[in-house]
């Protein structure tokens, strides 16, 4: 049988490396599908002559529940892997719902490749049923490049050029395949004008600054008194060398979100996250410092960092697009985070004065006696949101993937989750979208099928997209060398972060209509497709409910009552959001009560004569 575009397009992905790809299938991409399937069943063959090493394998294919599944999964995989991450999907409506995922990918520079079908060239033009014109619609998700196939002889270079463009500039792109096309026999490129002649491979360069940039760093730092570090998801590969600048500098470190698995939480002058979900050592951090220290972060609130003025900073990043774009930068340091900060950490001087380095340890032990007291307050008739990841934390491997939604589950895993060394840590972090973490989970074990995951999840992110996501995980989840991949459900029956931001930031009461969500049985729906299922209602029962999911044969879902009204309060509150919510109470929400109870004297005692954040 002769090659055909579908069977080339397969080849070329597994030259680059590809060997997994996540997605769905429709009859606008049958022709990619059944090369699929022929280079499985050849392999299957192969096997059975010869023993396969990973150059061997065939490109595995994951059928996930929704396409958008696909795309965040794509996104996953190229964060806890460092790979290309690919998904796939019809034409029309199958392409469509990747958008979302590919977002997700695009705000947080992770290189992903889309590959959909489109109705036969022919048609095109013609309002043919599921004819939308994608790369249009692509073109600001994956700018970088999205190209839709003519004839054979583009293949070849269609794909190089994407999957390279993609890796080097850590951007979406994206291939547009037409239905008759992909049947085609695939025709090389001939030697004559007009035509493209591409090749396989990349490697990232060796990106370090100039010596004279180096010293100008070097000259800020040593100069600062108060030095405080932010790390990102740049740094993530940098450990070693973050821990070495910083014990250099007698500085603290705060961690984006993104960033959380940089360092360990047991280092005394790591302050947690930064934020809205972050930590009040981490806010003193930025503003008290007088030098700043950023490394391959793109934190966007400002707020949150230094006032303008106030520290002198640098900066190092891979992208001179994110330079300076957050804080007003003295040096701006282009360059791999960990190549850069081993030619710094020579021309640094080593801090003799260590009293700012003994203030953030004070804070930052201060700040885990508060959390383990409010983890411990009791909730209304409900379990205390923040008990369900400081008993995770007393008990998770150190090799642990975990992975967090969006919405108040988020505060909970930024200020609770204690880091170790060596586990792994993601969540949608510049689109910030619901529906993230079990996709995430799904890939992370898909990439690490030795290592435990869990997810962290909300009831409203679980009934928009990841209730279904279970039965992918149903699916797979013998073929794993590890069983143990756990979702934890928080059913409070409330859209609970959103609760919140009507409360404290807008001064409106909680809206019912728009809140309230019904309740799910959670744990039941995991028992019914072969998973087992652990309900917790009371928060003395916590600790063993993780203990029962850590040492389970199989995934385990945790459904934990939960109270909606421990407030995730930010790390400092605002004389205008104290307003605010005092404003709340005087129009009458619903649950006014148990808020009272819960959340009044911690927000306004913050903003009362004599707080020290006043």
């Amino acid at each position: 049988m002769a090659q055909t575009v579908g069977d080339f397009i397969i080849e070329r992905l597994h030259a680059w490396g590809v060997r997994r790809i996540y997605g769905y299938p429709g009859d606008g991409i049958n022709g990619v599908f059944g090369a699929l399937n022929r280079a499985q069943n050849a392999a299957v063959k192969a096997k059975g002559e010869k023993a396969r090493n990973r150059a061997g394998e065939p490109i595995e294919f994951i059928q996930v529940r929704h396409e958008e599944m696909a795309a965040f999964m794509a996104s996953a995989h190229a964060k806890f892997t460092g790979e290309l991450g690919v998904c796939i999907a019809t034409s029309g409506p199958g392409a469509s719902h990747l958008v979302t995922g590919l977002y997700d990918a695009r705000l947080d520079h992770m290189p992903v490749l889309a590959i959909t079908g489109q109705q036969a060239r022919a048609a095109l033009g013609g309002h043919y049923q599921q004819e939308v014109d994608l790369v249009s619609l692509f073109k600001d998700v994956a700018g970088a490049f999205v190209e839709q196939a003519v004839v054979p002889q583009q293949i070849r270079h269609l794909i190089d050029r994407a999957i390279r463009t993609s890796l080097a500039e850590r951007k979406v792109a994206a291939l547009v395949l037409p239905n008759d096309l992909q049947d085609l026999p695939y025709e090389p490129p001939a030697r004559k004008h007009g035509t493209i002649h591409s090749g396989v491979g990349y490697q990232a360069p060796r990106l370090v600054p100039h010596d004279d940039q180096l010293r100008q760093a070097a000259d800020v730092l040593n100069a600062g008194r108060k030095v405080a570090i932010l790390v990102g998801a740049g740094a993530l590969h940098a450990t070693d060398e973050v821990i070495a600048v910083a014990e250099k500098l007698g500085a603290g470190v705060a961690k984006a979100l993104l960033g959380k698995a940089v360092l360990p939480d047991d280092l005394p002058y790591v302050t947690g996250s930064i934020g809205l979900l972050g930590t009040k050592p981490s806010y003193d951090l930025m503003t008290r410092c007088d030098t700043l220290l950023m490394i391959g972060s793109g934190f966007p609130y400002a707020e949150f960092l230094p006032k303008e003025g106030d520290a002198r900073g640098v900066q190092i990043d891979l992208k001179a697009d994110m330079l300076s774009l957050r804080y007003p930068m003295e040096v701006n340091l282009v360059g791999d985070s960990a190549e850069t900060l081993r030619a710094l950490l020579p021309l640094l001087e080593e801090k003799t004065d260590r009293a700012w380095r003994e203030q953030i340890t004070d804070w930052t032990s201060e700040w885990w006696k508060t959390l383990d007291e409010r983890a411990h307050q009791a909730g209304q008739d409900a379990v205390n949101p923040q008990r369900t990841v400081w008993e995770l934390s007393k008990r998770i491997p150190a090799n642990a993937i975990v992975t967090s939604d969006s919405g108040s589950i988020a505060n909970w895993y930024a200020r609770d989750l204690r880091v170790q060394r060596g586990m792994m840590c993601s969540l949608s972090g510049g689109l910030a979208s619901m529906g993230a973490a079990v996709p995430y989970a799904i890939a992370g074990k898909f990439a690490y099928p030795e290592r435990p995951v869990i997810a962290l999840v909300g009831d409203g992110a679980m009934q928009m997209n990841n209730l279904a996501e279970l039965i992918t995980v149903s699916k797979y989840w013998k073929r794993w060398a590890d069983p143990r991949w756990i979702c934890m459900v928080l059913n409070n029956q409330d859209l609970n972060q959103v609760t919140w931001e009507q409360r404290v930031m807008e001064g409106d009461p909680k809206f019912e209509a728009s809140q309230d969500i019904p309740s799910v049985p959670y744990h039941r729906f995991a028992e019914l497709i072969g998973l087992r299922g652990i309900y917790v209602d009371d928060a003395e029962k916590m600790g063993a409910a993780w203990d029962e999911a850590l040492t389970a044969d199989r995934p385990v879902v945790i459904e934990v009552k939960a109270d909606p009204n421990i407030a995730p309060l930010p790390p400092h509150i605002t004389l205008a959001q104290a307003k605010a919510f005092a404003s709340t109470l005087m129009q009458g929400d619903p649950d006014e009560g148990n808020v009272i109870i819960d959340t009044a004297k911690q927000v306004l005692s913050a903003v009362m004569p004599g707080h020290r954040d006043k």
